[in-house]
Protein backbone atom coordinates (compact mmCIF):
# COMPACT_ATOMS: atom_id res chain seq x y z
CA UNK A 1 0.00 0.00 0.00
CA UNK A 2 1.61 3.18 -0.86
CA UNK A 3 1.45 6.70 0.87
CA UNK A 4 -2.01 7.44 1.49
CA UNK A 5 -3.73 10.76 -0.30
CA UNK A 6 -5.06 13.63 1.20
CA UNK A 7 -7.74 15.79 0.24
CA UNK A 8 -7.79 19.38 -0.04
CA UNK A 9 -9.87 19.73 3.59
CA UNK A 10 -6.83 17.70 5.34
CA UNK A 11 -5.95 20.70 7.28
CA UNK A 12 -9.36 21.46 8.23
CA UNK A 13 -9.83 17.83 9.77
CA UNK A 14 -7.06 18.09 11.95
CA UNK A 15 -7.86 21.20 13.18
CA UNK A 16 -11.52 20.26 13.97
CA UNK A 17 -10.26 16.88 15.82
CA UNK A 18 -10.71 14.57 13.56
CA UNK A 19 -9.70 10.56 13.88
CA UNK A 20 -8.16 10.19 10.84
CA UNK A 21 -8.47 6.36 9.29
CA UNK A 22 -7.01 4.91 5.58
CA UNK A 23 -9.97 4.46 2.96
CA UNK A 24 -9.68 3.68 -0.37
CA UNK A 25 -6.06 5.44 -0.62
CA UNK A 26 -7.02 8.56 1.42
CA UNK A 27 -6.64 9.64 4.66
CA UNK A 28 -9.77 10.42 5.60
CA UNK A 29 -12.05 11.11 9.02
CA UNK A 30 -13.85 8.69 10.55
CA UNK A 31 -15.24 10.93 12.85
CA UNK A 32 -14.86 14.04 15.14
CA UNK A 33 -15.06 14.81 19.16
CA UNK A 34 -18.84 14.55 18.64
CA UNK A 35 -18.72 10.89 18.29
CA UNK A 36 -20.34 9.17 15.68
CA UNK A 37 -23.58 8.64 17.66
CA UNK A 38 -23.91 12.41 18.27
CA UNK A 39 -22.80 13.10 14.60
CA UNK A 40 -25.57 10.46 13.09
CA UNK A 41 -28.64 12.04 15.08
CA UNK A 42 -27.35 15.56 14.33
CA UNK A 43 -27.19 14.76 10.36
CA UNK A 44 -31.19 13.40 10.91
CA UNK A 45 -31.98 16.54 13.04
CA UNK A 46 -30.23 19.51 11.59
CA UNK A 47 -27.61 19.56 8.69
CA UNK A 48 -24.68 17.57 8.54
CA UNK A 49 -21.17 18.68 6.17
CA UNK A 50 -19.25 15.57 4.84
CA UNK A 51 -15.91 15.52 2.51
CA UNK A 52 -16.38 13.24 -0.31
CA UNK A 53 -13.14 14.41 -2.05
CA UNK A 54 -11.44 11.10 -2.50
CA UNK A 55 -14.13 10.25 -5.16
CA UNK A 56 -13.64 10.83 -8.87
CA UNK A 57 -15.15 13.84 -11.07
CA UNK A 58 -15.03 13.28 -14.80
CA UNK A 59 -16.51 15.36 -17.43
CA UNK A 60 -17.48 13.61 -20.86
CA UNK A 61 -17.18 15.54 -23.97
CA UNK A 62 -18.57 15.18 -27.59
CA UNK A 63 -19.75 16.89 -30.41
CA UNK A 64 -22.99 17.11 -28.32
CA UNK A 65 -24.36 16.38 -25.30
CA UNK A 66 -26.38 13.68 -27.24
CA UNK A 67 -23.55 11.95 -29.31
CA UNK A 68 -21.81 11.37 -24.81
CA UNK A 69 -24.71 10.15 -24.06
CA UNK A 70 -25.15 7.57 -27.03
CA UNK A 71 -21.75 6.79 -25.94
CA UNK A 72 -22.08 6.33 -22.49
CA UNK A 73 -25.06 4.23 -22.79
CA UNK A 74 -22.90 1.63 -23.88
CA UNK A 75 -21.16 0.66 -20.77
CA UNK A 76 -24.24 1.40 -18.11
CA UNK A 77 -27.73 0.26 -18.68
CA UNK A 78 -29.59 3.40 -17.88
CA UNK A 79 -31.28 5.73 -20.13
CA UNK A 80 -28.58 8.29 -20.68
CA UNK A 81 -29.98 9.75 -24.07
CA UNK A 82 -33.63 10.60 -22.32
CA UNK A 83 -31.89 12.61 -19.12
CA UNK A 84 -32.83 16.16 -19.45
CA UNK A 85 -30.54 18.97 -19.14
CA UNK A 86 -30.25 19.77 -15.30
CA UNK A 87 -31.05 16.62 -13.93
CA UNK A 88 -28.78 13.87 -12.77
CA UNK A 89 -29.37 10.02 -12.14
CA UNK A 90 -27.97 7.55 -10.23
CA UNK A 91 -26.50 4.61 -12.73
CA UNK A 92 -23.83 1.82 -12.50
CA UNK A 93 -21.24 0.19 -15.11
CA UNK A 94 -21.85 -3.59 -15.68
CA UNK A 95 -19.78 -6.67 -16.41
CA UNK A 96 -19.72 -9.08 -19.45
CA UNK A 97 -21.70 -11.56 -16.61
CA UNK A 98 -23.50 -9.07 -15.51
CA UNK A 99 -22.17 -7.82 -12.59
CA UNK A 100 -21.97 -4.24 -11.05
CA UNK A 101 -18.18 -2.91 -11.48
CA UNK A 102 -19.23 0.39 -9.76
CA UNK A 103 -22.02 2.47 -9.16
CA UNK A 104 -21.76 6.22 -10.03
CA UNK A 105 -24.05 9.48 -10.33
CA UNK A 106 -24.29 11.03 -13.49
CA UNK A 107 -25.73 14.68 -14.97
CA UNK A 108 -26.58 16.18 -17.91
CA UNK A 109 -24.78 19.90 -17.86
CA UNK A 110 -26.22 21.07 -20.86
CA UNK A 111 -22.69 20.34 -23.30
CA UNK A 112 -21.42 17.74 -21.31
CA UNK A 113 -21.41 14.93 -18.58
CA UNK A 114 -20.08 14.82 -15.44
CA UNK A 115 -20.14 11.47 -13.85
CA UNK A 116 -18.48 11.24 -10.20
CA UNK A 117 -17.37 7.77 -9.59
CA UNK A 118 -16.67 5.74 -5.88
CA UNK A 119 -13.28 6.09 -4.82
CA UNK A 120 -12.26 2.71 -4.42
CA UNK A 121 -12.43 2.23 -7.97
CA UNK A 122 -12.30 5.19 -9.78
CA UNK A 123 -8.34 4.07 -12.07
CA UNK A 124 -10.53 1.26 -12.75
CA UNK A 125 -14.01 3.40 -13.97
CA UNK A 126 -11.32 6.08 -15.91
CA UNK A 127 -9.56 3.39 -17.95
CA UNK A 128 -13.15 1.50 -18.70
CA UNK A 129 -14.43 5.29 -20.00
CA UNK A 130 -11.03 5.75 -21.91
CA UNK A 131 -11.12 2.47 -23.48
CA UNK A 132 -14.83 2.41 -24.40
CA UNK A 133 -15.39 6.20 -25.30
CA UNK A 134 -12.61 7.56 -26.89
CA UNK A 135 -11.42 9.00 -29.60
CA UNK A 136 -14.88 10.59 -30.27
CA UNK A 137 -15.68 11.50 -26.67
CA UNK A 138 -12.92 13.15 -24.40
CA UNK A 139 -12.64 11.70 -20.24
CA UNK A 140 -11.79 14.85 -19.04
CA UNK A 141 -10.50 13.58 -14.82
CA UNK A 142 -11.13 17.02 -13.03
CA UNK A 143 -8.25 16.93 -10.15
CA UNK A 144 -8.23 20.66 -9.04
CA UNK A 145 -11.90 20.44 -7.52
CA UNK A 146 -12.73 19.15 -4.13
CA UNK A 147 -16.56 17.85 -3.36
CA UNK A 148 -18.58 18.06 0.04
CA UNK A 149 -21.69 16.70 0.50
CA UNK A 150 -24.33 19.17 3.05
CA UNK A 151 -27.27 16.58 3.95
CA UNK A 152 -29.96 16.71 6.62
CA UNK A 153 -33.44 18.73 7.19
CA UNK A 154 -31.93 22.47 7.26
CA UNK A 155 -29.28 21.48 4.85
CA UNK A 156 -31.33 23.79 2.04
CA UNK A 157 -31.67 26.70 5.02
CA UNK A 158 -27.72 26.76 5.35
CA UNK A 159 -26.90 26.03 1.85
CA UNK A 160 -29.41 28.78 0.82
CA UNK A 161 -27.57 31.85 2.99
CA UNK A 162 -24.60 31.18 1.13
CA UNK A 163 -26.29 30.57 -2.51
CA UNK A 164 -29.65 32.36 -2.65
CA UNK A 165 -31.77 30.38 -5.47
CA UNK A 166 -30.64 26.88 -4.61
CA UNK A 167 -33.74 26.48 -2.55
CA UNK A 168 -35.96 26.36 -5.26
CA UNK A 169 -34.00 23.11 -6.81
CA UNK A 170 -35.66 19.93 -6.66
CA UNK A 171 -34.12 15.97 -6.09
CA UNK A 172 -32.07 14.82 -8.79
CA UNK A 173 -31.76 18.55 -9.99
CA UNK A 174 -27.69 20.12 -11.12
CA UNK A 175 -26.93 23.47 -11.18
CA UNK A 176 -23.91 26.02 -11.42
CA UNK A 177 -24.28 28.39 -8.69
CA UNK A 178 -21.86 31.17 -7.20
CA UNK A 179 -20.38 30.58 -3.50
CA UNK A 180 -18.57 33.13 -1.80
CA UNK A 181 -17.72 34.28 -5.49
CA UNK A 182 -16.47 30.90 -7.22
CA UNK A 183 -18.27 28.90 -9.30
CA UNK A 184 -19.86 25.91 -7.68
CA UNK A 185 -21.16 22.55 -9.41
CA UNK A 186 -24.29 21.65 -7.07
CA UNK A 187 -27.02 18.60 -7.38
CA UNK A 188 -29.45 17.85 -4.94
CA UNK A 189 -28.66 14.49 -3.96
CA UNK A 190 -26.63 12.43 -1.27
CA UNK A 191 -25.75 9.47 0.78
CA UNK A 192 -27.50 9.64 3.86
CA UNK A 193 -31.76 9.62 2.47
CA UNK A 194 -32.07 12.98 3.80
CA UNK A 195 -32.63 15.75 1.93
CA UNK A 196 -29.02 18.11 1.07
CA UNK A 197 -26.58 18.75 -1.84
CA UNK A 198 -23.47 17.81 -3.34
CA UNK A 199 -21.25 20.04 -3.63
CA UNK A 200 -18.40 20.62 -6.47
CA UNK A 201 -15.78 23.16 -5.52
CA UNK A 202 -12.51 24.50 -6.22
CA UNK A 203 -9.81 23.24 -4.45
CA UNK A 204 -8.34 26.31 -3.46
CA UNK A 205 -11.39 27.95 -2.38
CA UNK A 206 -12.86 24.87 -0.82
CA UNK A 207 -11.64 25.08 3.07
CA UNK A 208 -13.22 28.67 3.01
CA UNK A 209 -16.60 27.85 1.81
CA UNK A 210 -16.34 24.49 4.71
CA UNK A 211 -15.33 26.97 7.41
CA UNK A 212 -18.60 29.49 6.51
CA UNK A 213 -20.87 26.76 6.45
CA UNK A 214 -19.76 25.04 10.23
CA UNK A 215 -19.83 28.60 11.15
CA UNK A 216 -23.84 28.13 11.09
CA UNK A 217 -25.12 26.74 14.18
CA UNK A 218 -26.96 24.22 12.03
CA UNK A 219 -23.90 22.54 10.54
CA UNK A 220 -21.67 19.70 12.09
CA UNK A 221 -18.57 18.10 10.38
CA UNK A 222 -19.70 14.52 9.56
CA UNK A 223 -16.84 11.41 9.44
CA UNK A 224 -17.25 8.10 7.54
CA UNK A 225 -18.22 6.56 10.84
CA UNK A 226 -22.09 8.06 10.77
CA UNK A 227 -21.76 8.10 6.77
CA UNK A 228 -22.16 4.14 6.90
CA UNK A 229 -24.69 4.56 9.63
CA UNK A 230 -26.85 6.77 7.51
CA UNK A 231 -26.24 5.13 4.34
CA UNK A 232 -27.31 2.14 5.70
CA UNK A 233 -30.36 3.08 7.48
CA UNK A 234 -31.39 4.49 4.52
CA UNK A 235 -31.12 1.14 2.50
CA UNK A 236 -28.05 2.17 0.62
CA UNK A 237 -25.32 0.02 -0.96
CA UNK A 238 -21.55 0.55 -0.50
CA UNK A 239 -19.88 -0.86 -3.42
CA UNK A 240 -17.56 -3.54 -1.87
CA UNK A 241 -19.62 -4.65 0.91
CA UNK A 242 -23.52 -4.99 -0.76
CA UNK A 243 -22.79 -4.82 -4.91
CA UNK A 244 -19.74 -5.93 -6.27
CA UNK A 245 -18.40 -7.51 -10.03
CA UNK A 246 -20.10 -10.26 -8.91
CA UNK A 247 -23.73 -9.38 -7.90
CA UNK A 248 -26.01 -8.59 -10.44
CA UNK A 249 -28.85 -5.23 -10.00
CA UNK A 250 -31.61 -7.93 -10.08
CA UNK A 251 -30.14 -9.56 -7.28
CA UNK A 252 -29.15 -6.00 -5.48
CA UNK A 253 -32.63 -5.23 -5.71
CA UNK A 254 -31.83 -2.45 -7.68
CA UNK A 255 -33.77 -2.75 -11.49
CA UNK A 256 -35.29 0.35 -10.16
CA UNK A 257 -32.50 2.26 -11.67
CA UNK A 258 -32.80 0.95 -15.19
CA UNK A 259 -35.75 2.96 -16.85
CA UNK A 260 -37.94 1.71 -19.59
CA UNK A 261 -36.00 2.58 -22.60
CA UNK A 262 -33.24 -0.38 -22.04
CA UNK A 263 -35.28 -2.91 -20.76
CA UNK A 264 -36.91 -5.99 -22.84
CA UNK A 265 -39.20 -4.05 -25.33
CA UNK A 266 -37.65 -0.57 -24.62
CA UNK A 267 -36.30 1.60 -27.63
CA UNK A 268 -33.11 0.92 -26.49
CA UNK A 269 -33.47 -2.64 -25.23
CA UNK A 270 -30.09 -3.94 -23.92
CA UNK A 271 -26.73 -2.70 -25.57
CA UNK A 272 -24.90 -2.46 -22.37
CA UNK A 273 -22.34 -5.30 -20.91
CA UNK A 274 -24.23 -7.82 -19.39
CA UNK A 275 -27.52 -7.47 -20.66
CA UNK A 276 -28.65 -11.04 -21.48
CA UNK A 277 -27.66 -11.82 -18.01
CA UNK A 278 -29.59 -8.85 -16.52
CA UNK A 279 -32.61 -8.68 -18.71
CA UNK A 280 -33.08 -12.54 -18.29
CA UNK A 281 -33.11 -12.10 -14.55
CA UNK A 282 -35.71 -9.23 -14.72
CA UNK A 283 -38.23 -11.68 -16.68
CA UNK A 284 -37.05 -15.14 -14.80
CA UNK A 285 -35.76 -13.78 -11.51
CA UNK A 286 -32.78 -14.25 -9.78
CA UNK A 287 -31.48 -17.15 -7.35
CA UNK A 288 -30.82 -14.35 -4.34
CA UNK A 289 -32.13 -11.37 -3.71
CA UNK A 290 -31.02 -8.53 -1.48
CA UNK A 291 -32.99 -7.67 1.42
CA UNK A 292 -33.23 -5.70 4.83
CA UNK A 293 -32.62 -7.53 8.33
CA UNK A 294 -33.85 -6.65 11.72
CA UNK A 295 -32.20 -8.81 14.38
CA UNK A 296 -34.12 -9.28 17.43
CA UNK A 297 -32.56 -7.63 20.53
CA UNK A 298 -29.44 -5.57 20.68
CA UNK A 299 -26.31 -7.01 19.75
CA UNK A 300 -25.76 -5.93 16.00
CA UNK A 301 -25.00 -8.59 13.29
CA UNK A 302 -21.97 -7.33 11.28
CA UNK A 303 -20.89 -8.10 7.97
CA UNK A 304 -20.21 -11.85 7.18
CA UNK A 305 -22.78 -12.89 9.54
CA UNK A 306 -24.12 -16.06 8.12
CA UNK A 307 -28.29 -16.23 7.55
CA UNK A 308 -29.77 -19.81 8.12
CA UNK A 309 -32.96 -20.72 7.96
CA UNK A 310 -33.71 -22.58 10.76
CA UNK A 311 -32.30 -22.39 14.50
CA UNK A 312 -30.38 -25.06 14.27
CA UNK A 313 -29.00 -27.40 11.31
CA UNK A 314 -29.38 -26.65 7.73
CA UNK A 315 -27.19 -25.05 5.30
CA UNK A 316 -26.50 -21.00 4.98
CA UNK A 317 -29.36 -19.75 2.50
CA UNK A 318 -27.33 -15.97 3.02
CA UNK A 319 -25.24 -13.48 4.50
CA UNK A 320 -24.91 -10.21 5.87
CA UNK A 321 -23.07 -7.86 4.23
CA UNK A 322 -23.76 -4.60 5.71
CA UNK A 323 -24.60 -4.38 9.68
CA UNK A 324 -24.39 -1.94 12.75
CA UNK A 325 -26.13 0.17 15.23
CA UNK A 326 -29.16 2.53 13.64
CA UNK A 327 -28.65 5.40 15.69
CA UNK A 328 -32.03 6.53 13.98
CA UNK A 329 -33.78 3.46 15.16
CA UNK A 330 -32.37 2.32 18.00
CA UNK A 331 -31.34 -0.97 17.35
CA UNK A 332 -29.22 -3.07 15.03
CA UNK A 333 -30.04 -2.85 11.70
CA UNK A 334 -28.53 -5.04 8.88
CA UNK A 335 -29.11 -5.90 5.10
CA UNK A 336 -27.49 -8.67 2.90
CA UNK A 337 -28.26 -11.48 0.60
CA UNK A 338 -30.77 -14.28 0.93
CA UNK A 339 -32.07 -17.12 -1.59
CA UNK A 340 -35.07 -15.80 -2.92
CA UNK A 341 -37.49 -17.76 -1.79
CA UNK A 342 -36.64 -16.55 2.18
CA UNK A 343 -37.16 -12.98 0.89
CA UNK A 344 -40.65 -12.37 1.64
CA UNK A 345 -41.16 -9.36 4.32
CA UNK A 346 -41.68 -10.62 7.77
CA UNK A 347 -39.90 -14.07 6.92
CA UNK A 348 -38.35 -15.05 10.51
CA UNK A 349 -34.13 -16.39 10.20
CA UNK A 350 -31.94 -16.83 11.90
CA UNK A 351 -28.03 -14.79 11.61
CA UNK A 352 -24.97 -17.06 13.49
CA UNK A 353 -22.85 -14.82 15.76
CA UNK A 354 -20.15 -16.07 18.07
CA UNK A 355 -21.62 -19.91 17.14
CA UNK A 356 -25.24 -19.24 18.41
CA UNK A 357 -27.87 -18.44 16.03
CA UNK A 358 -29.92 -15.61 16.68
CA UNK A 359 -33.69 -14.59 15.50
CA UNK A 360 -33.55 -11.66 12.82
CA UNK A 361 -36.71 -10.98 10.43
CA UNK A 362 -36.86 -9.78 6.44
CA UNK A 363 -38.23 -6.30 6.25
CA UNK A 364 -38.39 -4.11 3.79
CA UNK A 365 -35.84 -0.95 2.96
CA UNK A 366 -35.33 1.61 3.96
CA UNK A 367 -35.43 1.48 7.80
CA UNK A 368 -35.75 4.98 8.39
CA UNK A 369 -37.89 6.75 5.54
CA UNK A 370 -36.15 9.42 2.87
CA UNK A 371 -36.70 12.68 2.96
CA UNK A 372 -35.72 13.63 -0.71
CA UNK A 373 -37.19 17.09 -2.09
CA UNK A 374 -39.42 15.77 -5.05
Amino acid sequence: MGELQRTPLFDLHLELGAKMVPFAGYDMPVQYPLGVMKEHLHCRAEAGLFDVSHMGQVILRGESVEAVAAAFEALVPMDVMGLQVGRQRYGFFTNAAGGIEDDLMFANRGDHLFVVVNAACKEADIARMKAALEPGITVEVVTDRALVALQGPKAEAALERLAPGVAAMRFMDVATVEIMGVEAWVSRSGYTGEDGFEISLPEAEAEAICRALLEMDEVEAIGLGARDSLRLEAGLCLYGNDIDAGTSPVEAALTWAIQKARRTGGDRAGGFPGADVILGQMAEGAARKRVGLLPEGRAPMRAGTEVYAGAEGGDPIGAVTSGGFGPSVNGPVAMGYVSAEYADDAKELFGEVRGKRMPLKVVKLPFVPANFKR
